[in-house]
């Protein structure tokens, strides 16, 4: 398989969507060189080895595979998406055993985080990838409205059917045509904490049976009572404050609303709305639950405030909080470091995520088995196993994870099933829910400032919420 690198351009048109989902807090640009795939033969033989078995192989359900692809030799696909380094490595070992299982050749393109601006004017001059890997709805709803999408056929929709849960399906949806397979899903709805202040605090590490928010705020409470700032937020990045709340609402509120709050058919003045804030304030206000500085503190910031200076005992993001950990301090994740789910708010938790979606620009029967294979759990389980991912799949084994961290991540997001919610500042009009300074990020920043402020902020909300979506 073939992988090229592509310098992202600039397309002022699409740029805030592709800004959007960019509240992973990881920051991952564009190389600006053309390379051969850099992964030993030996290497790539071993994970094809691994990875795809023969057609006789078994499925996670112990049942015979019943993936068949046509043969494809001397057929050519471009893939594109955001990933580089280590996740395109292992999304290369996936796209490796679709060449060995139908003889096509494969070349995948890296654009950076910034990858609308690098699809826009390729499908405006008629020269699209044949599948893009995007990183949220949005992105997938405009090419669908462009035209520039081409609805899955019946097989993919048929394997889409077999291993995902409703809600999937439902997000590679535009006007009732399907167009996108998620592969890669973000959980979002993870507090990480440090063990070893957990523990002098004299609270178990596991959670609470049929945990909710009344525990977590006992145990706020109890970590502060021993000495230490329970949380460390992240206020200089808003949306790490929009995921605070979205994960307080959806469970609160439940899907119906949460969609209807999405689309702007309820406003930000709604009551629900108030009992949610109202909510989030008896942590963000409660006098010492929040270390120091937190409007001055960025996502990474709030990480390495637990776990390297441990001026704070936990801190709430995704599962992307490892990756920080790693990087930047020296405890170790599933030592150190651990995490539990994101408590019940309302009578059921829920989970708040993020992902990749691929879609096909293109009408041929190699775009369609691609999209095919990649809706397969045999396609997932091979990034599986090389770490650094958390699959929508429902039939994948998740036994082929390769560690109780990313097991528990995994099984959590599984386990949610159509109670999973998209993050919905993703799904928004960027100037409301993805920019810097403005929208949510800056009501919810204000709000952080002055957890009283409930009234004040729903009618701000709503205010930029209306203006944004033009109603």
């Amino acid at each position: 398989m073939k992988r090229t690198l592509a310098l992202a351009c600039s397309a002022t048109m699409v740029l805030g969507l592709a800004a959007c989902g960019g509240d992973t807090g990881t920051e991952t640009p564009a190389d600006e060189t053309t390379a051969e795939d850099t992964a030993t033969d030996e290497g790539t033989a071993d994970g094809d080895a691994a990875a795809t078995g023969d057609d006789s192989s078994m499925t996670s359900s112990g049942e015979a595979a019943a993936l068949e692809l046509p043969d494809l030799s001397g057929e050519e696909l471009e893939v594109a998406g955001v990933w580089t380094g280590a996740e395109q490595d292992s999304f290369g070992l996936v796209l490796d055993a679709f060449e060995e299982k139908t003889g096509a050749t494969v070349q995948y393109t890296s654009t950076g985080d910034d990858i609308a601006p690098v699809l826009t004017p390729r499908v405006e001059g008629g020269n699209p990838p044949d599948v893009a890997m995007l990183p949220q709805p949005g992105l997938l709803t405009l090419f669908a409205e462009q035209g520039a999408l081409v609805p899955v056929g019946p097989d993919v929709e048929a394997a889409i059917d077999a291993n995902y849960e409703q809600v999937w399906k439902d997000l590679g949806t535009v006007d009732g045509d399907l167009y996108g397979v998620w592969f890669k899903a973000a959980n979002k709805s993870t507090i990480w904490y440090d063990v070893e202040a957990i523990e002098a605090a004299g609270i178990s590490t596991t959670p609470p049976e049929d945990w909710d928010w009344p525990d977590l705020k006992d145990i706020s409470q109890t970590i502060e009572d021993s000495g230490v700032t329970p949380w460390a937020v992240a206020g200089a990045d808003g949306w790490t404050l929009t995921d605070w709340f979205e994960n307080i609402y959806l469970s609160q509120a439940g899907p119906e609303l949460y969609d209807k709050l999405t689309a702007h058919e309820i406003k930000w003045t709604h009551p629900s709305v108030d009992v949610a804030l109202t909510t989030l304030a008896e942590v963000w206000g409660e006098e010492g639950w929040v270390a120091p500085g937190a409007l001055q503190t960025d996502f990474p910031g709030s990480v390495t405030t637990v776990f390297g200076s441990h001026d704070a005992a936990m801190v709430y993001e995704g599962d992307f909080v490892a990756g920080v950990i790693g990087s930047e301090t020296d405890a170790v994740v599933g030592q150190d470091a651990d995490f539990w789910p994101f408590p019940a708010v309302g009578e059921e938790p829920a989970v708040v995520g993020g992902g990749d979606v691929a879609v096909g620009f293109t009408d041929s029967e190699a775009t369609m088995a691609l999209l095919e294979w990649l809706a397969s759990p045999e396609s997932a389980e091979i990034w599986v196993q090389e770490g650094g991912f958390t699959s929508p799949n429902k039939n994948v084994d998740t036994a082929l994870y390769p560690d109780d961290i990313s097991r528990g991540i995994a099984e959590s997001l599984i386990a949610a099933g159509d109670a999973f919610r998209f993050d919905m500042s993703d799904q928004m009009p960027p100037e409301f829910g993805g920019t810097p300074g403005a929208g949510m990020w800056q009501d919810l920043t204000d709000f952080l400032r002055d957890p009283t402020s409930v009234q004040e902020t729903m009618e701000s909300l709503e205010a930029n919420a209306a203006k944004a979506y033009g109603d």
